[in-house]
């Protein structure tokens, strides 16, 4: 799909919906604990044989990490900003459909605050 070369921003975070993006967010929910590939497997109800590949490609990513058998997020790759775009993500999924998304011109009929705030003293 063409994108708008100039306000494009790209991330390293998997696409939502797919595996990686849902290993990614199961341990950064759990920053301090290590998983087998198995166990993020039964977790998440994948099939075993992509959480191995996908952990791999997450890896290369530097978004999680390993000891032996036992993966992790990496916390100094998981910064603020993938964590918040993750969250505005996730919050924009809880209230799809709701009154103010299904309404683009809610806001319409409220006052311009900037007007407002470029009123001088004497106007108010």
């Amino acid at each position: 799909m063409p994108v708008d070369f100039e306000q494009y921003r790209p991330t390293d975070l998997p696409d939502e919906n797919t595996n990686g993006r849902a290993i990614l967010e199961f341990l950064a929910a759990r920053p301090e604990t290590g998983y087998r590939a198995g166990e993020l497997a039964t977790e998440l109800d994948i099939p075993r044989g992509s959480v191995g590949t996908t952990l791999s490609r997450l890896e290369s990513r530097g978004l999680v990490r390993h000891k032996g058998e036992y993966w992790a997020i990496n916390p100094t790759a998981y910064d603020t900003h993938t964590a918040s775009v993750v969250g505005l993500q996730t919050v924009a999924e809880q209230f799809e459909g709701d009154y103010y998304d299904d309404n683009s011109d809610w806001d319409s009929d409220l006052e311009d605050l900037n007007e407002q705030a470029n009123d001088s003293p004497e106007e108010k």
